[in-house]
């Protein structure tokens, strides 16, 4: 288990590349609310957008998630405790006004990267927030 990456995965870092690139600043591997014990992959405070890049073993992906065969029950389990706190967190966090974006690591990073930047965009101009403008840093 030691050997599992939770943080810093290639699709991620791929991702925070290609955002990076557009111009856009954000938190890394920080808890979007501090009373919420997780932690996203990127967090656009200013505009309330929490982004997770969900690795298709551990989060149950519906096109490549195959079940073990060594100790399938524990693993099944496991999987699908991620699964319902990945819908919890997502819950709490819209509850406390954030934008929730979840993308699974097959996906094409220039996509996700392109959907990012233009949901941070639209938050931003949505925002009304005195001050805000689209040179704000995220």
């Amino acid at each position: 288990m030691q050997a599992i990456r939770n943080k810093d995965t290639k699709p991620e870092q791929l991702i925070r590349r290609l955002v990076h690139a557009q111009g856009l600043r954000y938190r890394l591997h920080a808890r979007p609310l501090p009373d919420l014990r997780r932690t996203a992959d990127l967090v656009f405070r200013p505009v309330k957008v929490a982004v997770f890049i969900d690795g298709c073993y551990w989060h149950g992906c519906p096109e490549h998630y195959l079940a073990p065969r060594v100790n399938a029950g524990y693993w099944s389990d496991k999987v699908a405790r991620n699964m319902a706190r990945d819908r919890d967190t997502d819950e709490r966090l819209v509850e406390a006004g954030w934008l929730v974006l979840r993308f699974w690591e097959h996906e094409p990073s220039d996509l996700c990267a392109d959907k990012i930047a233009a949901t941070v965009a639209a938050r931003r101009t949505t925002s009304g927030s005195p001050g805000s403008s689209r040179n704000d840093r995220a």
